[in-house]
This record gives C-alpha cells, sequence and structure tokens, in this order.
C-alpha cells in the first residue's frame, strides 16, 4: 500500500504501526523519524501542494482537520477523487491511542494496531498510579506561543500530562484546549515551573533570557526556584504516541524519586 500523510501526527502513527517503507511523501513538518526525509515533501500542511499528491498516485492519503484551514486539503482530495481518510482529532490521550487504531485499520494493520493499543494503555496506568505516589503536586504553566501567550487549557492533553505526571495545569480551570492569555495573568498565577514548547520552533531556538525578562516574572516561584524547561516541542504538541515519551520526560523531572529517567531518543512505546 502506497502511503502519503499531510500532517506530521499522522506520519508518525504510521510509523508506529511498521509502514515507513510504505510512505511515498509527507508534509514539509513531518520530522521523525529520520528516515523520513529521504522523500518527497509535498508542502505545509495548509498548503499542500495537491499536483505532487496526484501524480504520486497514492493508494491512501491521511488527512487531518486538527489545525483550522485543512478542510482545504479535503476539498481538493475529493475534487480529485484521491483516496483519503481523515485521522480524528484527539483531545486526550486515550483518543490517541483511538487513533492507532483507526490508522491501523485503514491500513489493513489493525492486529499491529491493537497490540500497540494494549501496551499504549498499560504505559498510561503505569504513570497514573506512579501519580498516585505524589504527596504535593507542582503546579505547571506551559506556554504554546509567546506573542499572544497561548497556554493548553482543560481540553488538551497536556492537562492530562500534568496530571499524569504528579502536576497540575494552571490553566485547567479554563475548558477551552488552547487559551489565550497575558503575562501577567500568568504570574499571577504563579507557577511551580515554567514548560516551554513554542510550537513549531525547535527548542534550540528558544533563548530563556526572553522568558525571563518579562515584567515580574523574577517572582514567580519557577524563575525563583531555577524551574524553567525549555523541551522537545514535538514530544508535547503532536496528538500522537510520542506524547508518551514526553510524559516520561516531565514526569521525571518534577519528581526524579518517583518517577523513571527519561533517555533521551529513547521511544517508551516501542521499547518498553
Amino acid at each position: 500500500m502506497k502511503l502519503i500523510s499531510i500532517c506530521p501526527s499522522n506520519t508518525e502513527l504510521i510509523v508506529y504501526l511498521g509502514l515507513t517503507a510504505s510512505l511515498i511523501g509527507v508534509d514539509n513538518f513531518s520530522d521523525w523519524p529520520e528516515e523520513i526525509n529521504r522523500l518527497p515533501r509535498l508542502g505545509p500542511d495548509l498548503e499542500i501542494d495537491m499536483d505532487k499528491v496526484e501524480d504520486l498516485k497514492p493508494d491512501l492519503v491521511l488527512a487531518s482537520l486538527s489545525v483550522p484551514g485543512m478542510e482545504r486539503n479535503i476539498k481538493e482530495l475529493k475534487k480529485r477523487n484521491i483516496p483519503y481518510e481523515i485521522v480524528p482529532n484527539p483531545q486526550t490521550l486515550q483518543e490517541v491511542g483511538d487513533c492507532l487504531l483507526f490508522v491501523g485499520k485503514v491500513t489493513k494493520t489493525y492486529d499491529k494496531a491493537k497490540q500497540l493499543y494494549e501496551k499504549f494503555t498499560q504505559i498510561l496506568t503505569y504513570y497514573d498510579s506512579l501519580s498516585h505516589r505524589v504527596d504535593t503536586k507542582k503546579t505547571l504553566y506551559w506556554e504554546w506561543w509567546a506573542k499572544p501567550i497561548f497556554t493548553p487549557g482543560a481540553g488538551n492533553w497536556l492537562t492530562e500530562v500534568s496530571r499524569l505526571a504528579g502536576g497540575q495545569n494552571v490553566f485547567e480551570d479554563q475548558a477551552e484546549a488552547s487559551v489565550q492569555t497575558s503575562w501577567e495573568d500568568v504570574k499571577l498565577r504563579n507557577p511551580d515551573v515554567i514548560c516551554v514548547v513554542w510550537v513549531g520552533v525547535h527548542k534550540n531556538k528558544v533563548n530563556p533570557k526572553v522568558i525571563l525578562k518579562r515584567p515580574g516574572w523574577d517572582q514567580m516561584n519557577a524563575v525563583q526556584h531555577n524551574q524553567l524547561y525549555i523541551l522537545d516541542e514535538p514530544l508535547y504538541c503532536r496528538p500522537s504516541p510520542r506524547l508518551l515519551n514526553g510524559l516520561a520526560q516531565i514526569a521525571h523531572l518534577l519528581h526524579p524519586d518517583i518517577y523513571p529517567i527519561y533517555n533521551n531518543g529513547n521511544d517508551i512505546l516501542m521499547n518498553s
């Protein structure tokens, strides 16, 4: 089966199912694993070059509606009669696991998907059990973007990641998946930990000094206790099983006495 993925999380789902060799093209933002760098690039996920997609003659395109504007891709796929499936847009970690089953079904790898799904669920259960050993939960502020500030609310998986890691998202009182806020509001919430995961920006390009210069932020618990972390954005901002690696990473940073160490580059779903 010749597969095309037009968003990074779908590419990662395909890889987990052992179908990397079936990929014949990907969007510009897909960057894991390294083997996919040899593949034709089809444009950014909101501006897919459908002429290139059509020329590749895929058996199936895995599309998404996770970002406003992606509906244009669906309209064009339908217009050109290119076979496609829309992978559901998950809001919780369990729904990410459900996406494994969905992609397994449409790619005829359901048995493999079911095995991974069961392992995925076991890992979530394990981290949930560890979270109950945490006596004092740390409050976390997640920063998706800086100007204007966007942060996840209750409707996003990072609130769940926070809980499973022995913490609490300081914006979990906001029902939305994505909340626009201000530097002053963050300061008033006074988080114990600041987690910077600017969407689409490699962590090496984030200058922590810029964040620390914000008015009044030097008074926050996180800054005073040196709890500012610039994290690997793909492990936190994409709805794929790699979120488990992000969970493992932040959990150990918060409570190293309770949670196992995370070895950077290791994939706990594939290797645990």
